[in-house]
């Protein structure tokens, strides 16, 4: 194992790199991830499949995602990030590189729900879960700037893949793409580390956040223990609520721009909105969780999702769009932003992985109902309006929910009294 001292001399806290990594990590991924929209429309003119089918395979690929990401949370807690990436880093280039050959309906559920599922099982827990052991007082604000990269990829990502169909067709736009996420994941990797002990390092904040941190690892509670807390439940189901909306929208929203008349640039650029105004709802609501709480973050992000998708089925303008698109991912920004953290205060550190695992596979599964729902709901009414008010009332659950976790850490005596 290779040991990195922190010298006096080194002023730059390691955990920053590990930060720096997941960060990087962030951007590709989602970059590409949330670039399926901005393909919706080339692929319909080429093969005419139906909506519903073909949110069926990003469905397809939410269920994998989740389910594989309690394995590669699992994984994490026991061998480090560094395989773990390596090993999605891998399957990710292949997926999207498959995607260039797509000829058949179920080439887009073997490549993009299967093969591209398994690898986007390390989009979001291995490196949430090490971001929550390498920090403890900036904890929430060091997961809003990693988890960030998800709203730099979401801006950027369907701008630049538009270009790219534009001047090379969207099967090249693929293959370039698979061999982007290909090596810039399997560089990153190489500088992320499973937590501060394992090199020799404190958790960041000094010898007391150090003390607290070698506690948490010690007492957090096991699965086992988690699973039968109320919170844990009240938890999953507010992360189910906010990845139907949040999958419904990313998914449908430029599909929808363009039914009303926009471009397909004018779409993107309002896709893009979503993730560059995530990121300022990522910063300022992890700065507000360090200080308030992540409850309280929860409750401010699912207040303004909500707005914003009561507000969804009358805008029909680019400027009412993008009036919905800077409150919506304001709002699903914070959300983000606090789950892990959240995670961490209820049930500690010890299993962190595992545990986040579990409650973010609530946020694949609301991924994959939401958006065949919404395809599904269009096809039948040749209209987004019902399906995005369902998506208003959805959201509306999430934040009812919010008040039923717990705000204290919940003891493993807690655990099994219940």
């Amino acid at each position: 194992m290779t040991i990195i001292k922190q010298t006096e001399e080194s002023r730059i806290y390691f955990g920053y790199f590990v930060a720096g990594a997941a960060f990087l990590s962030m951007v590709v991924i989602w970059a590409s991830f949330y670039s399926f929209g901005i393909f919706l429309q080339p692929v319909l003119s080429e093969f005419h499949w139906s909506r519903a089918n073909i949110s069926g395979a990003f469905s397809f690929c939410s269920i994998t995602m989740g389910l594989i990401g309690i394995v590669m949370g699992g994984l994490n807690d026991r061998f480090g990030p560094r395989l773990v990436m390596s090993l999605c880093a891998i399957l990710l280039g292949l997926g999207f590189s498959l995607m260039s050959r797509l000829g058949s309906i179920w080439h887009l559920y073997l490549f993009y729900g299967a093969i591209l599922g398994i690898g986007m099982g390390g989009s979001f827990v291995p490196l949430m879960t090490t971001v929550a052991r390498w920090f403890s007082r900036r904890r929430s604000l060091m997961t809003g700037v990693v988890s960030s990269g998800i709203g730099i990829g979401a801006l950027v990502g369907p701008l630049l893949v538009n270009r790219f169909i534009s001047s090379f067709g969207w099967r090249t736009s693929y293959l370039f793409m698979g061999g982007v996420v290909f090596g810039t994941l399997l560089l990153s990797a190489q500088f992320m580390r499973r937590d501060p002990f394992q090199i020799g390092l404190e958790i960041e904040g000094g010898a007391d956040d150090n003390k607290e941190g070698r506690t948490r690892e010690a007492q957090g509670l096991s699965p086992g223990e988690a699973y039968r807390t109320r919170s844990f439940w009240v938890l999953f189901f507010m992360i189910f609520c906010l990845g139907f909306c949040v999958f419904s929208v990313m998914v449908h929203v430029a599909a929808h721009a363009m039914d009303l008349g926009l471009s397909s640039g004018m779409a993107a650029r309002i896709l893009g909105t979503i993730g560059g105004f995530s990121i300022v709802g990522k910063i300022l609501i992890g700065r507000m969780a360090d200080l308030l709480g992540n409850r309280k973050a929860f409750l401010l992000g699912f207040l303004l999702m909500a707005g914003a998708l009561f507000w969804m089925p009358f805008a029909t303008s680019s400027r009412m769009l993008y009036g919905f698109a800077v409150l919506f991912g304001i709002g699903y920004g914070g959300c983000v932003t606090a789950e892990s953290p959240l995670v961490a205060r209820l049930f500690g550190l010890g299993s962190h992985g595992l545990i986040l695992g579990i409650v973010a596979f609530g946020f694949t599964i609301g991924g994959a109902i939401g958006p065949w729902l919404t395809g599904y709901v269009f096809d039948i009414t040749k209209s987004y309006q019902f399906a995005f008010l369902g998506c208003a009332i959805i959201s509306s659950v999430g934040f009812v929910l919010t008040f039923f976790v717990s705000s204290k850490p919940v003891s493993s005596v807690t655990a099994r009294e219940k």
